[in-house]
């Protein structure tokens, strides 16, 4: 799929959870619910780490660009030196290591890690990153006509703004895990969920996604998962654009709703 659904998708799997919370009797300060809610948005255009086209290489600059050619390369070595003989030649890595559920666990556990280790600053840095994004990938029409520099400048503001609200008794920055020393600890949450659904919706289109590996399936360490051929789509259709957008709009509204009591 294309940064837009991604985002969107992204945002609606942490409201469902915040609504599932709710449900649960456990429910969500509302900073937790709002701060999650950008993240996961952010996240679910991070797997496209391995793609020099996509949004997220162009959202800080040369430093992204640089940062997709390395992760690209080191996919495509991890690629080569895992298959097996029944899994096709490449020539990238475009949706292989970081399109993978063992990515998604690693990049979730080392934010909580560096939020943890890291204090403040850490924790910022990790807003930061994910608000840029969100931004890029909620606001794409006004990233794409506006400067870099304001974008960043957004993201920054909007990460101190939060991370005061959320530092705040009550307001969640222990959310989840209250021992001694773990605030921020469920920081990476909402990142693992991002990319899962970033991975769940690139399984969708007519590539498919190896979200599984490297658990062999069907005599291939990469096998491509997704629906039956006929019920996949190119990224960027109309399916995409008339149907699924859409679709996570209202799921997100009406998760937002749920996990704030409204319905």
């Amino acid at each position: 799929m294309m940064g837009p659904a991604h985002s969107l998708s992204g945002a609606a799997a942490w409201l469902g959870v915040g609504a599932a919370a709710a449900a649960a009797g456990h429910a969500m300060p509302w900073p937790v619910l709002v701060v999650g809610a950008l993240i996961c948005a952010g996240a679910a255009l991070a797997p496209d780490l391995d793609h020099k086209s996509a949004t997220i290489s162009r959202a800080f600059g040369p430093i992204s660009r640089l940062l997709c050619e390395i992760v690209d390369k080191l996919s495509y070595a991890v690629y080569k030196a895992t298959r097996t003989s029944s899994d096709p030649r490449r020539t990238g890595g475009h949706r292989t290591l970081t399109h993978t559920w063992v990515w998604a666990v690693m990049i979730g556990g080392g934010c909580s890690a560096a939020a943890i280790w890291g204090g403040r600053w850490a924790v910022l840095a990790i807003l930061f990153v994910h608000l840029v994004l969100a931004v890029e990938g909620l606001l794409w029409r006004a990233a794409r006509v506006s400067s870099d520099v304001l974008v960043w400048l957004l993201g920054a503001t909007s990460a101190w703004i939060l991370a005061g609200v959320l530092d705040k008794p009550g307001n969640g920055s222990n959310w989840l895990f209250d021992g001694p020393g773990q605030e921020y600890l469920w920081l990476g949450l909402p990142i693992v969920l991002g990319a899962l659904v970033h991975d769940i919706g690139d399984a969708l289109t007519v590539s498919g996604c190896p979200i599984l590996w490297p658990i062999p399936i069907a005599g291939k360490r990469w096998y491509a998962l997704g629906p039956p051929k006929p019920m996949r789509f190119r990224a960027g259709s109309w399916v995409e654009l008339k149907v699924l957008m859409p679709v996570f709009m209202l799921a997100g509204g009406v998760g937002g709703a749920a996990a704030l009591g409204f319905i």
